[in-house]
């Protein structure tokens, strides 16, 4: 079992920065890839960044260039640092851990980006 706890978010105007946190407990040696989706209302939940155990990168196109993904080596932190934000970032961020073949989730955290 992965306990997930993200942090971080809030309100923030266009063009402003944010960074989240996502603290693991619990069985964390198996962490494989970590990441952040998030999901605005109406919405699917969408991947934004993926951070491998080899600490190789992904972002969705949107975001990239903006955002930027880590982790720490003991496999207890994950972080997602958001700059330039606009206002369509505005969602619900969650952090996930994929440990095998089961992912594990936080509860989320708000950001909006408005004026």
């Amino acid at each position: 079992q992965v306990q997930l706890v993200e942090s971080g978010g809030g309100l923030v105007q266009p063009g402003g920065s944010l960074r989240l946190s996502c603290a693991a407990s619990g069985s964390i040696f198996n962490i494989n890839s970590m990441g952040w989706l998030r999901q605005a209302p109406g919405k699917e939940r969408e991947l934004v960044a993926e951070i491998s155990n080899l600490r190789r990168t992904n972002y969705r196109e949107s975001v990239k260039g903006r955002f930027t993904i880590s982790r720490n080596n003991a496999n207890s932190a994950v972080y997602l640092q958001m700059s330039s934000l606009k206002p369509e970032d505005t969602a619900v961020y969650y952090c996930y851990a994929a440990v095998s073949v089961k992912n594990y989730w936080g509860q989320g955290t708000q950001v909006t980006v408005s004026s």
